[in-house]
């Protein structure tokens, strides 16, 4: 019997479970891609199809893995290039839905202030890269982003002109330093703007701005990435769908 590493006190199904997503975290089979079928992973693994079958529906249950009818079962990609409109409504004019622009005013290795180390996980004054970025519409700043990740390993980021990279960073991740964002947990909450920030929003200091807090994590539930937007309050909208 092929053993796998973990608890062995668990179910054998949540034990393949369990490697399965640590071999998504390691790029065994990136986004996008098919897995192998069950049966290749019951032959490869030596359980049955059963077994298999019941730790690939736990994966499709929790979002990792689709099935496609006819074509197998692939890693989901997630999709976060709509969540600002979640929270913050970004119109033209007409009323037409509009992506802010992204521009990136600094990047910079420093030592982890404690919520930073403690939010991803580092030891404490661990290095990490800030990335400090607008989000503009026409010439107007509508969001302030920090942005934490850690050096060791973002290395890459340091070493290229990221606004010629394109606007999502999450992709970036993925083709410099091969980390995939596979979900994010985020937190919602408001505040008076300082000075420093006020400066960057155009904003009087004490004007109120929305912040959301997120913490980005790979399929493995390691943390990736850790960022405060900082928005003006008059953009700000909440919806949800209750079914």
């Amino acid at each position: 019997m092929n053993t796998l590493p973990g608890d062995a006190r668990l179910p054998r199904y949540q034990q393949l479970r369990d490697h399965m997503v640590e071999q998504i975290a390691n790029n065994r089979w990136r986004p996008g891609e098919a897995i192998p079928t069950e049966a290749a992973l019951a032959s490869e693994f030596q359980m049955s199809v059963g077994t298999v079958r019941k730790a690939v529906d736990v994966l499709v249950a929790e979002g990792v893995l689709e099935r496609q009818q006819g074509r197998g079962t692939f890693i989901r990609r997630p999709q976060f290039q709509s969540s600002l409109f979640r929270f913050f409504r970004f119109e033209s004019a007409n009323g037409a839905r509009v992506v802010p622009e992204s521009r990136i005013l600094s990047i910079e290795p420093l030592p982890a202030p404690s919520a930073v180390a403690a939010a991803l996980g580092l030891a404490a004054q661990a290095e990490v890269i800030r990335i400090v970025r607008l989000r503009l519409l026409g010439a107007q700043p509508v969001l302030a982003e920090e942005i934490w990740l850690a050096r060791q390993t973002f290395q890459p980021l340091l070493e290229v002109e990221l606004d010629r990279k394109g606007p999502l960073l999450y992709p970036i991740y993925e083709t410099l330093c091969g980390q995939v964002v596979a979900y994010a947990e985020e937190t919602l909450t408001a505040e008076s703007v300082d000075a420093v920030q006020g400066r960057l929003l155009q904003l009087p200091e004490g004007s109120p701005v929305v912040v959301i807090e997120r913490l980005a994590r790979d399929y493995a539930g390691k943390p990736l990435e850790w960022r405060r937007s900082r928005g003006h309050a008059q953009h700000f909208r909440y919806r949800i769908d209750i079914r």
